[in-house]
């Protein structure tokens, strides 16, 4: 009987797709793409948080498909949820729902079909007991059918090596996903000081305060300002400023994914020329970047000024190229490679050096769940590793320019605001100095 069901359970393992167990090219998720700004959320434009779409895929899909929904960016409550005290036993009820394991269920159950393989094997050259401790003759028991097993300090030698060689691999790829998020940090920064000192500088062309004087030329005080036009040149200066971070965002994603929504939402936040000529052009965020050039340059200020408004583009531009470096060139592939099939070598080999471990249970069947539990370990590690590595997909990029636009256009509502008594400003620091 035991012979049969042991037969029967073999034929079932051949059928299973093993062959699968190592692919680098899962089997992509049909998941319906992400759609526009308008319809990820009612909230303010200042609000910056997880799109709430109903058709997000539920948690028990993972992958490829499945990373535009995993760009949370924490509030306060999320915070005071991560440092619940509860947080072991809520992580341990939902083990069975983690995407990471889930992505690693193939190499999981590779590794403990091995270890089933060695188990049954073992049990059929080298006999067995039933559940009440009788002990049984091998079933097969021709010469040539040797029980099979490694020793156990080959393995425990090379150890250190393989943890340092993950080790490495996850702390590379986590370094990667933080210089990629400092990189949209200084975007963010840097916006918002493009838009203060453009819209707290507008129509200062001559005054003390920005040097004229020094260079012989007369000093004056501001022009007058003409309000509509003070809000359209503005508003031109918000505008180009999110089209650079959103055209970014869209130069970083995926076009599967991306595309469409961008597209849309140029067309109906930009002019139809200006729109055209940046979705057009060959790379969009160089388009989107001169185009604020000339919005800056249209400004009614002094040069000088106009020079500290161009800095920050100069800072777009590295926070640009420092993406696309880490886009194109992922950590050496002779290093990830050798690492996976280290890993993969080292853990398929495994459950013939455990077979001798457990001899206190069962028949050593415990060094199924053994190896089952170490190969989890392992594999989700090199997964972390994996998702982190290339961070744009998992970054909350989409937020990060709806945060942008939305705070650029509140800046430049506030022109005029505290200027007005402006005139009552001495001309000359002598008329306020103390009489002696």
């Amino acid at each position: 009987m035991l012979f049969r069901c042991m037969t029967a359970f073999a034929v079932l393992a051949a059928a299973a797709p093993t062959c699968e167990a190592f692919s680098t090219n899962p089997t992509p998720l049909a998941i319906k793409p992400s759609t526009s700004t308008q319809q990820r959320t009612n909230k303010s434009a200042l609000f910056m948080g997880p799109p709430n779409d109903p058709s997000a895929p539920s948690t028990d899909l993972y992958g490829e498909g499945s990373r535009k929904y995993r760009r949370t960016v924490y509030t306060h409550d999320q915070w005071v949820k991560h440092r619940s005290p509860d947080r072991f036993v809520n992580n341990l009820s939902t083990l069975f729902n983690s995407g990471i394991y889930k992505n690693v269920g193939k190499e999981v159950f590779a590794t403990t079909s091995v270890a089933i393989f060695v188990w049954a094997w073992n049990m059929l050259v080298g006999g067995y007991q039933d559940l009440a401790g009788v002990a049984h003759d091998p079933i097969i028991q021709e010469e040539w059918a040797k029980i099979v097993g490694l020793p156990l300090q080959a393995f425990t030698t090379v150890s250190p090596s393989l943890g340092l060689l993950l080790a490495f691999r996850t702390n590379s790829s986590y370094k990667r996903w933080d210089e990629a998020r400092k990189f949209w940090g200084l975007n963010i920064n840097h916006t918002r000081d493009l838009n203060r000192m453009a819209t707290a500088w507008y129509g200062h062309e001559g005054d003390p305060w920005d040097g004229t004087e020094f260079m012989g030329a007369p000093s004056s005080k501001s022009q007058a300002i003409d309000p509509a036009e003070r809000q359209y040149h503005l508003g031109q200066i918000s505008l180009m400023t999110w089209a650079f971070v959103r055209s970014m965002k869209r130069h970083l994603s995926p076009p599967a994914e991306d595309e469409e929504d961008y597209i849309a939402e140029m067309k109906s936040r930009l002019s139809p020329e200006q729109a055209e000529a940046i979705i057009s052009a060959v790379h969009r965020p160089n388009r989107a970047l001169y185009d604020l050039s000339v919005a800056i340059e249209k400004l009614p200020m002094h040069f000088l000024r106009k020079d500290e408004l161009n800095k920050n583009l100069s800072i777009f531009e590295d926070t640009l190229g420092g993406c696309e470096r880490l886009l194109s060139s992922p950590i050496p592939l002779f290093y990830s490679r050798h690492t996976a099939r280290f890993l993969s070598t080292w853990l398929l080999l495994l459950p013939f050096a455990l077979y001798g471990q457990f001899g206190d249970s069962w028949n050593h069947i415990m060094m199924i769940p053994a190896t089952a539990f170490i190969s989890i370990s392992l594999f989700g590690i090199e997964e972390l590793a994996t998702q982190l590595e290339e961070p744009f997909t998992i970054l909350p990029m989409q937020g990060f320019c709806d945060k942008i636009g939305g705070w650029c256009d509140e800046i430049t509502s506030w022109a005029g605001q505290g200027q007005e008594a402006e005139e009552a400003i001495p001309s000359n620091i002598a008329d306020i100095a103390p009489s002696r």
